[in-house]
């Protein structure tokens, strides 16, 4: 437990007091009905799958698009863009950069928003916003036009992220979690895959429209549409799901109860912003956001550019993402499988999909230039540095407790994904092109750095795990004690019951 700083006090039989308020979850009275009954496996199963079929394919389908509309400009940056735009030097990679400027900026405001408002209507709003951003692109026709309409993509593109992170902490019970989270960060794959495509087929349109313009149009109008799809779909909480029958959002509640973490908190609580400073899987896991987001630069906005370098043509280098992305969609469900079936394997993933990556980047630093197909395999390598970020999250919907500082850790993670993410285009010199040599060793130095960080943070929850066991022979918790203390929204320092998926 964390010195200097106020603890609720537990009082048996008589529930928790918490002097800074707000203690019960906002699903607290549905847990009621049912925290002294216990679910057979069947009615589990049911409620499972009505929350699959409903929850998991309106995040698959919001975070293809999340991908495709922000890395559309790779594949416009070769059919025109930066000459209808008079971009020149350092330019293109500051339109990247100022994506992920409005990004970080955004972070804590629609952090506070997400505990704050109805989870599903924000996000299905922001999604709506920015796919009308996305069909204003074309308007723009200088550098500054660009910066502004990227810096806003950014800005309302920040909720999905940390907001997705809620929702499966939400629906998904912490074992269920790194699959479902696998399976929506997967379509990354398929967005690579379709975004080649969809290059190949604008590379033969010859008349109307600059072709660039096509690509922004077409992609913002499907997000416009799905936007508003959306905020039928995407319920704000297993309370109020539609969906669900009243029994139904009673067992949805429990399922979720036993992670210990309570489900949403709408009160801000300011001593869980002491508890998420003072936790040190916060800045092991800002750092590995940070050296994990350096290197996406080359596999997304600078995917087709190094493609091109390596010799092949402005068709070839379209087509040629699509084994990177399915790269990134068969490792990702297939490192989500291995997770979800064998416990304890979700730091063994990320070291695995780490290492991957550094042998892709050391091989596109090593090699000849004239290895063409050595180095486009390299690159399809570290294709797989996705599958240790989507990973890397499952470490704040599973192992974090306390609403306020679950989404405040979310908001420092994704903003060190921010950091990553702004500086990775910047080691792409202008100058340098096209073989950009510090771009490939700044990438060989992230992940090096990343795969540190992984070993740190598994040998840190490790411990902590030992330490509570010795705790729990001498001053036992039940299980129902545990739970009970999540859904007064309890941090894990506080909830001495709670131990950490490794």
């Amino acid at each position: 437990m964390q010195s200097g700083v106020t603890q609720p006090k537990y009082q048996r039989g008589g529930g928790w007091s918490n002097r800074s308020g707000g203690g019960l979850d906002d699903n607290y009275e549905l847990y009621k009905r049912i925290r002294d009954v216990e679910i057979d496996l069947a009615q589990n199963k049911k409620v499972l799958r009505k929350v699959d079929s409903r929850i998991l394919p309106v995040l698959m389908v919001t975070y293809f698009l999340q991908y495709l509309d922000k890395n559309c400009i790779n594949i416009a940056s070769v059919y025109g863009l930066k000459t209808d735009n008079h971009l020149k030097g350092q330019e293109y990679s500051w339109l990247t950069t100022l994506f992920y400027i409005g990004y970080l900026v955004f972070q804590f405001p629609f952090g506070y928003l997400l505990q704050h408002l109805p989870i599903g209507r924000l996000l299905s709003a922001s999604t709506l916003c920015w796919g009308i951003i996305l069909i204003t692109t074309p308007a723009c026709k200088s550098f500054a036009g660009l910066a502004t309409n990227r810096f806003l993509l950014g800005a309302f593109e920040s909720a999905v992220n940390p907001g997705f992170v809620l929702l499966m902490s939400m629906w998904y019970t912490t074992s269920e979690q790194p699959l479902r989270i696998e399976a929506y960060y997967a379509t990354i794959g398929i967005s690579t895959m379709f975004s080649g495509l969809i290059g190949y087929a604008v590379g033969h349109i010859a008349t109307g429209l600059p072709r660039w313009e096509y690509i922004f149009l077409i992609f913002g109008a499907i997000t416009t549409a799905w936007g508003l799809c959306s905020l039928y779909l995407l319920p704000d909480s297993p309370s109020t799901a539609r969906f669900l029958t009243l029994d139904d959002r009673t067992i949805a509640i429990e399922r979720v109860a036993a992670n210990r973490q309570g489900i949403k908190n709408r009160v801000f609580k300011p001593y869980q912003t002491i508890h998420m400073i003072r936790d040190p899987k916060t800045w092991i896991l800002f750092i590995m956001a940070v050296s994990g987001q350096v290197p996406t630069a080359a596999v997304t906005s600078f995917a087709s550019i190094n493609i091109s370098s390596f010799g092949f043509d402005t068709l070839s280098s379209n087509y040629m993402l699509i084994p990177g992305g399915a790269v990134q969609l068969f490792g990702m469900l297939l490192g989500g499988w291995v997770a979800t079936k064998w416990a304890g394997m979700r730091c063994i993933v990320m070291l695995v999909a780490n290492s991957i990556c550094i042998i892709g980047s050391g091989l596109l630093v090593g090699l000849p230039d004239s290895n063409k197909w050595g180095r486009l395999v390299a690159l399809w390598l570290c294709y797989l540095q996705n599958l240790g970020f989507s990973m890397s999250l499952t470490m704040i919907s599973s192992n974090i407790a306390g609403y306020t500082k679950k989404q405040l850790t979310a908001a420092v993670v994704f903003i060190g994904f921010c950091i990553g993410n702004a500086v990775g285009p910047q080691t792409f010199i202008s100058s340098q092109a096209p073989h950009y040599p510090v771009a490939y060793k700044a990438m060989l130095i992230a992940y090096t750095i990343k795969l540190l960080m992984v070993i740190v943070l598994y040998i840190y929850m490790w411990m902590f795990n030992k330490k509570r066991d010795k705790e729990q022979a001498a001053v036992p918790v039940s299980e129902k004690e545990a739970i009970e203390m999540g859904m007064h929204d309890l941090t894990e320092f506080e909830n001495k019951g709670f131990r950490y998926s490794l």
